[in-house]
């Protein structure tokens, strides 16, 4: 059957459903031992961190919600590469945000089985581990293989889930927090300030997660730019509180493996680090079902732009989802759950996500030279003010990149334009705009 004889997706994102899809790929299993890292490096000072961090995420997500404004396929840093700069740039852009999710989903997996070990200890290591690695990305998957709305369903209310013992955690806490404990001087060592802010960038990473499955959206040209802008502004404030009330709280922070459970069983009891324990598999459940929904869609995208086979670009029938891109996604991404740790797999996602937030940035203007402006439902004011800052951003976290991820991410170029060059083929697939 040809691609283009497949029934369209079907648009049922409403703006809730997509704001808990960009919020699950902000709030994943980091939150609840960030904290303690950022606490080593800088110590009462460490809101500031926050502060910068969240100001260089939204000026990305700004750009993201510009471009994002102009198209309703599915794609986002695919599509607006493929259309500012070619095919084979946006094949790129679409291959490494492919290995980012891959890396990221096989990441939090590893890390709900570690959560999951504080209350059944099997599922911490050896057969159980596996087990529970295997149990979640089946579940998960086959939820999303059913249609977009038992996916966004399952998506919601696992944000609540995360969200609850979060808000629980920071509106009780405020009352117990010492403010003494919280410094807003600048450190003394610069170094430490830019290791933090890094560190936290990443963490903040994860809101282009909205730009993917437009095509299952409605009205996203209007929706995405505000869900953008809403999940950045609200995941800054959610973070800013949590340290807040965990430095305030907790007095050995930065030597906590648990920071977050040990800090609400100070002013919560036992049943405050259950909650806190219980929060956190929410988080990486829920982080790891909007990651199989983005990533199926990613490769649904590239095959239905004629650059992966076509049997990636169809729909079932009845579910209208990309079953075997769903698929694909999820057997590579079980495997390297299975065969990695969790931070040799953020490592490996980390440049990947910083490299196509570069093109992404980068085609912001160049989208608005080839593109009628009437078709823009958003425009960034300043004009290049805007994208020359956040490709400042980018750049400056290339720069701390290690040598061992910046091969990776030559190696997923090399094996990107290997692929390329084997599946690549013409299509009458229209831009989306």
């Amino acid at each position: 059957m040809a691609v283009n004889a497949i029934p369209a997706p079907i648009r049922a994102i409403g703006r809730a459903g997509l704001t808990a899809i960009a919020i699950n790929g902000m709030v994943g299993a980091g939150i609840f031992a960030l904290p303690a890292n950022v606490a080593q490096l800088l110590g009462p000072s460490s809101l500031i961190a926050y502060f910068i961090a969240g100001a260089a995420v939204l000026l990305v997500a700004l750009c993201f919600a510009e471009a994002g404004s102009q198209f309703d396929s599915s794609g986002g840093p695919y599509l607006y590469a493929r259309e500012a700069f070619g095919p084979f740039a946006g094949f790129q852009a679409g291959m490494l945000l492919t290995l980012s999710r891959v890396a990221g989903a096989a990441a939090i997996t590893n890390a709900f089985s570690a959560n999951l070990g504080f209350l059944w200890p099997a599922a911490a290591q050896g057969a159980g581990r596996v087990f529970a690695i295997t149990l979640v990305i089946a579940v998960l998957t086959w939820i999303n293989c059913l249609g977009i709305r038992p996916g966004v369903r399952t998506i919601n209310i696992l944000t609540c889930g995360k969200l609850i013992p979060l808000a629980v955690f920071c509106a009780v806490g405020f009352f117990y927090a010492d403010s003494r404990s919280v410094s807003f001087a600048l450190p003394t060592a610069p170094g430490s300030l830019q290791q933090a802010t890094l560190l936290l960038i990443y963490a903040f990473g994860g809101f282009e997660f909205a730009a993917i499955p437009s095509e299952e959206v409605v009205d996203p040209r209007r929706t995405l730019p505000a869900v953008l802008m809403a999940s950045v502004g609200f995941v800054v404030l959610l973070y800013l509180s949590i340290h807040w009330v965990a430095m305030g709280t907790l007095p050995g922070l930065a030597s906590s493996a648990t920071p977050l459970a040990s800090s609400a069983r100070m002013f919560l009891g036992p049943a405050g680090g259950m909650l806190l324990a219980v929060g956190a598999l929410f988080s990486t459940t829920g982080t790891n079902s909007a990651a199989i929904l983005i990533g199926s869609r990613m490769l649904y995208a590239l095959a239905r732009g004629g650059q992966l086979p076509a049997v990636l670009g169809r729909l079932h029938p009845r579910y209208r989802t990309p079953v075997v891109s769903t698929l694909l996604f999820a057997v590579p991404a079980w495997a390297a759950a299975v065969g990695g740790t969790f931070g040799q797999l953020a490592a490996l996602g980390a440049l990947s996500r910083v490299l196509y937030y570069t093109t992404t940035c980068l085609a912001v203007p160049v989208l608005r030279r080839k593109l009628p402006r009437e078709g823009r439902r958003f425009e960034l004011p300043g004009g290049w003010c805007i994208p020359v800052l956040a490709l400042g951003v980018c750049a400056w976290l290339l720069s701390g990149s290690t040598r061992e991820q910046a091969l990776i991410a030559g190696a997923t170029m090399l094996a990107g334009a290997m692929v390329y060059r084997a599946f690549a083929r013409p299509t009458r697939e229209n831009s989306g705009m």
